[in-house]
């Protein structure tokens, strides 16, 4: 994935806010961290991940997946973005926007899809 599509993703969800840390795009929504961009190694920031699934996504696609000493204590994961799936990234930071969005955002964002979804 490049920068450009993930960025694409990123402010795609409802509140999304650009800005700057460690010299890296780094996002917001509702003026919590969203997610960012590792200098060190090109690596998105992935939250609200749990210790089980973050140790079977590094078994399962190492190449994709890590961890580094700073991070181990947190519910996270580090994914490289050249081999991240875009539809993971989403569904990955659908489930922080959901904990960090305004309530009302997350109603309407759902109200959207459930009538882009229905039939006509």
């Amino acid at each position: 994935m490049t920068l450009e599509e993930m960025e694409a993703i990123v402010m795609s969800f409802p509140g999304a806010e650009k800005g700057i840390s460690y010299g890296r795009p780094s996002y917001k929504v509702n003026g919590k961290f969203f997610t960012r961009l590792r200098h060190e190694d090109e690596s998105l920031v992935l939250l609200e991940v749990s210790y089980d699934e973050r140790e079977m996504l590094m078994e399962a696609e190492p190449q994709t997946f890590h961890i580094t000493p700073h991070y181990k204590d947190y519910p996270s994961v580090l994914a490289r973005m050249a081999s991240l799936h875009p539809g993971s990234l989403r569904n990955f930071l659908d489930r922080r926007w959901r904990k960090i969005a305004p309530k009302k955002l997350v109603k309407e964002r759902d109200a959207a899809e459930a009538k882009l979804a229905s039939p006509q």
